[in-house]
C-alpha cells in the first residue's frame, strides 16, 4: 500500500499529483492541500489548469507555438503516443538498457574478442576521445562472462539494486527529463573524471560502470531528507547521510593515498558522481517544494557501489 507525503497515512487508492509527482491521500489530493509545487502557476493558464486541449479551439484555429513544434515531429509527442510509456519509468528504461548492454558486451567479446569489446564499451584514458564510450561506458559493467566463477555480476547488480529502489524516488521529484539528464551527465563526468585523475597519477586506466550516477542519485537523496532510514537487508537501519558519508569518506581516502582506483574501484567516479548529486539536490531543494520519504528498505549485494574485486580482462579496468 501506497502511503501519503504529507500524513502518512496508507491508502490503497493513492492519488498521484502530476504537478508534483507527490503520492496523497484523499484529504490531501488537491494541489492547496499538500503545498503542491504547481500553485505557483495557478495563475498560468498553461500551468495548472491546463487542459491539454488544442489551442485553436478557443483561438480562431490557430496553434500555439509548441503545438506547431511538436507537431513536425515524425512521432506523436501527446499523453497518449509512444513517449508517454517512458514518462515515470525512465529508471526502469536505464535498468533495462544495463542488462541488454550486458548481453551486448558478450556478443562483442565473443565476436571480436577485448578489442572490439573495450572499443564499444569501455572509457579509457587512452582513447578519451571515443565519445561514444562517455555514454556506453555508464550501462557496461564488470564483464563477469570472462571471470573466474562469474564473481564480477555483482557489479551489475549492485548499482541495480541501488538505482532500482532509489531512482524512482529522484525521477517522482525532478521529472522523468531531467532523471535522465541527471543519469547521463553524472555518469560521463564520473568516468571523465576517473581516467583524469588516473593519468595525472601516472596510472593510465579504464572504467565502466553505472556507480557514478547511482551515487548522483543518492546525493540527491541524501540532501532532499538526510536522516531517510534505509533498512539494510531489511533489518539494519541506517540514515541515508551515513552511507553516503562513509562512500564519499572511503574515495577520498583512497584518492588522497595516491590510489584513486584502488581495489579496481574507481573512487573518483564515485566522488564525481557523489559531488553532482549533491549539487543538484541542494538545487532542488532551494528552487522546488519537494518531499522525501522517511524509512526506505534496502536489501542489497556485498561490497559497496561497484561490488567487490577486479572486473577482470586487460587494460586495468576499474569498476564503478
Amino acid at each position: 500500500m501506497a502511503t501519503c507525503d504529507v500524513c502518512g497515512k496508507e491508502e490503497s487508492m493513492p492519488y498521484n499529483c502530476r504537478h508534483c509527482g507527490g503520492t496523497y491521500c484523499s484529504e490531501h489530493r488537491l494541489p492547496e492541500n499538500h503545498s503542491c509545487a504547481g500553485l505557483q502557476n495557478w495563475n498560468d493558464p498553461q500551468g495548472v489548469f491546463d487542459s491539454g486541449f488544442d489551442d485553436s479551439v478557443n483561438g480562431g484555429g490557430s496553434k500555439s507555438k509548441a503545438s506547431s513544434i511538436t507537431d513536425k515531429l515524425p512521432i506523436d509527442t501527446g499523453p497518449g503516443g509512444p513517449l508517454a510509456y517512458f514518462r515515470g519509468n525512465m529508471t526502469y528504461l536505464f535498468l533495462a538498457i544495463m542488462w541488454v548492454t550486458m548481453m551486448g558486451q558478450f556478443l562483442a567479446w565473443l565476436i571480436g574478442g577485448w578489442a572490439l569489446h573495450d572499443t564499444l564499451f569501455v572509457l579509457s584514458s587512452e582513447n578519451p576521445l571515443y565519445i561514444w564510450t562517455w555514454v556506453t561506458s555508464i550501462f557496461a559493467h564488470a564483464p563477469f562472462f570472462a571471470q573466474p566463477g562469474g564473481v564480477g555480476i555483482f557489479h551489475i547488480i549492485f548499482n541495480s539494486i541501488v538505482i532500482f529502489f532509489f531512482g524512482p524516488l529522484v525521477e517522482r521529484y525532478v521529472g522523468s527529463r531531467d532523471f535522465a539528464v541527471l543519469f547521463i551527465v553524472s555518469g560521463a563526468l564520473a568516468g571523465l573524471g576517473q581516467i583524469g585523475i588516473s593519468a595525472a597519477q601516472g596510472d593510465p586506466s579504464s572504467v565502466l560502470g553505472a556507480s557514478g550516477a547511482a551515487l548522483a542519485i543518492m546525493g540527491v537523496i541524501t540532501v532532499l531528507n538526510p536522516n531517510l532510514t534505509v533498512y539494510l537487508y531489511f533489518v539494519l537501519p541506517v540514515p541515508i547521510w551515513i552511507l553516503t558519508g562513509l562512500t564519499a569518506l572511503v574515495s577520498v581516502l583512497f584518492i588522497g593515498a595516491g590510489a584513486g582506483g584502488g581495489g579496481g574501484i574507481a573512487h573518483m567516479a564515485h566522488l564525481v558522481g557523489l559531488v553532482i548529486g549533491l549539487g543538484y539536490g541542494e538545487y532542488i531543494k532551494r528552487t522546488q517544494n519537494v518531499r522525501a520519504p522517511s524509512q526506505f528498505q534496502l536489501g542489497g549485494g556485498p561490497g559497496g557501489p561497484g561490488g567487490p574485486g577486479g572486473p577482470g580482462g586487460p587494460g586495468g579496468r576499474r569498476r564503478f
